[in-house]
This record gives C-alpha cells, sequence and structure tokens, in this order.
C-alpha cells in the first residue's frame, strides 16, 4: 500500500511528535506521507491542497484520539479513502492502535497485510417548515437534545413513518454500530459490532419506565420530532458540530446507501478484542 496520506491533532504536542516519528520512519521505508495544507505547515513540510490530497491519498493514519478520527472521517466522507487510527486519546475505540505498535502496523500496511470494515455512517436531513434545512452525515451519532438546564423535551418517535410513541426526556440519540460503544452506551445502548447494518435509538435520562434502547435495521428510517413550546433544542453531528432545531421540527435518520467510512482489521486484533480491553471484561476472572 502506497500513497499514504496524515491527519494529525495539531493541538497535541505528542500527536505532532508521532507524526514527525511517522514522517521519518516513512522516508526510511521508501513511502513517505503526504500532508494536508494545515498538517503540512505545523510539521513544516510540503504539503498538497485539500482536493489534491483527497484525489491522491489511499489510506491515511490519523494521529490523535476517536474525536480526531471523527473529524477525519468527516474529512475524507464520501471518498474510497481507508482510515487507521493511532490513538493519543483516551478509550479509543476508533484511533485503537497504540503508538508502541506503529511500526508493526506500518509495516502490515505497507505490505497489504490487513482486511478492510465498511462502516455504516447516518444520513440525517433535518426539515423545517416542510423544507430541508440540513443534511448530516456521522459516524457516531445524530443526537438531539435541550440547551437548557434540567429542562425535559417530549420528543415524538415514528419509525419508518409510522407513529411509535412521545418520549419524555432530557433528549434521544440515535446511533452506528461504530457509535455504540461512544454516547449510546452512557445511555444504556447495547454495544453492536461495527460490520453490522443497524441503528440504536437510545433515550437520555427518559421520565418514564417503559422507555428502554430499541435497535432497527438496514432499511428501517427513525424520525424524531420535538413537541413543546421550548426554544433551547439542539442537534449534534458526532459530538462535534451543532445545529439549531426547533418545535416541530423532523429529524429523518436512517443508514445512508451511498457513503460508508473503510477502517482496517489487522492480523491478530479484532472488535471483541478491543472491547475486552477498553472496558475491562474479565480483567478480574482468569480461565488456566
Amino acid at each position: 500500500m502506497n500513497e499514504l496520506g496524515m491527519i494529525v491533532n495539531l493541538r497535541k504536542p505528542e500527536a505532532l511528535n508521532m507524526a514527525g516519528k511517522l514522517l521519518q520512519w516513512g522516508k526510511d521505508n521508501g513511502c513517505p506521507f503526504l500532508l494536508p495544507h494545515q498538517e503540512a505547515s505545523a510539521l513544516t513540510t510540503a504539503g498538497l491542497d485539500d482536493e489534491q490530497w483527497l484525489k491522491t491519498v489511499k489510506l491515511a493514519v490519523v494521529i490523535g484520539g476517536d474525536g480526531t478520527f471523527l473529524r477525519a472521517a468527516r474529512y475524507i466522507m464520501g471518498t474510497d479513502i481507508i482510515l487507521h487510527g493511532i490513538n493519543l486519546g483516551h478509550l479509543g475505540f476508533l484511533a485503537s492502535t497504540s503508538p508502541n505498535e506503529y511500526v508493526q502496523d506500518l509495516t502490515d500496511i505497507i505490505h497489504d497485510n490487513f482486511t478492510i470494515l465498511e462502516r455504516r455512517v447516518l444520513r440525517c436531513v433535518l426539515y423545517h417548515d416542510d423544507s430541508p434545512l440540513h443534511k448530516i452525515y456521522a459516524l457516531n451519532d445524530i443526537v438531539l437534545t435541550t440547551n437548557a438546564i434540567a429542562r425535559l423535551v417530549h420528543i415524538e418517535i415514528r419509525f419508518n413513518d409510522k407513529f411509535f410513541c412521545v418520549l419524555p426526556a432530557d433528549g434521544a440519540i440515535v446511533s452506528t454500530p461504530t457509535g455504540s460503544t461512544a454516547y449510546a452506551l452512557s445511555a444504556g445502548g447495547p454495544i453492536i459490532p461495527p460490520h453490522m447494518n443497524a441503528m440504536i435509538l437510545a433515550p437520555l435520562c427518559a421520565h418514564t419506565l417503559y422507555s428502554r434502547p430499541i435497535t432497527a435495521g438496514d432499511d428501517d428510517t427513525i424520525t424524531l420530532i420535538p413537541r413543546g413550546i421550548s426554544r433551547d433544542l439542539m442537534l449534534t453531528q458526532d459530538g462535534q458540530l451543532a445545529y439549531e432545531v426547533f418545535p416541530g421540527d423532523e429529524i429523518e435518520v436512517r443508514l445512508s446507501r451511498t457513503k460508508k467510512i473503510r477502517t482496517l482489521n489487522l492480523p491478530g486484533r479484532n472488535f471483541l478484542d478491543i472491547v475486552r480491553e477498553k472496558l475491562g471484561w474479565g480483567q478480574a476472572y482468569k480461565i488456566d
């Protein structure tokens, strides 16, 4: 695998330091990294403009945490670029490689010793007065919530345009399998392996006993409609970008038919290994 690129969290000195190591490794091994303009400026080396970088790069190494990985996913959305993350953050379900493993991982990558995982992406359309206002794509989740402190919102929920319930809660999360280990997990949602074609609807602090997370399928559409008079509503995309929402607006969410994010599966490492490591499953119980 040649045509390697790099996306870096420029606010972390340790990420810049790791990027410098990768640049030197690439030169020493005959596979120089291509950098977008911002990264190139920060690392005082030559770079490419966005259009040229996106057309040239086949695989991009993302240096940072899961937040950097989500930003990288938006940047390359709609291309066939493969992403691989080196984790300098906390849990790191997306950017899952340890900084100590980068030499072996890059060696596997340049020798094509990996498989590709295609992760599904949410397609969300926000309608205001029956007109589409925003079209949003999210790798992790779409979240409807209130800006006000301790303010309840009533959310009408529809499945495939059929009324399901009115949910009194602090908000609601619609998540991909990739996002099932993110915000949806803290809201009591299930962990779903990233290769599955599913969505999770998880209430946030529901003010009712009947409300539980529920899954939806590949062909389903979930619609959220805030009711009442609250003017403090917000829709967030992967926890990074926010959009203003008004009562009566419709938030239509389904799995995208056209856009996916491609990531790596490296030898000897799989999703359940990462879950066990990051969440500490079974660490107090060993089988001889």
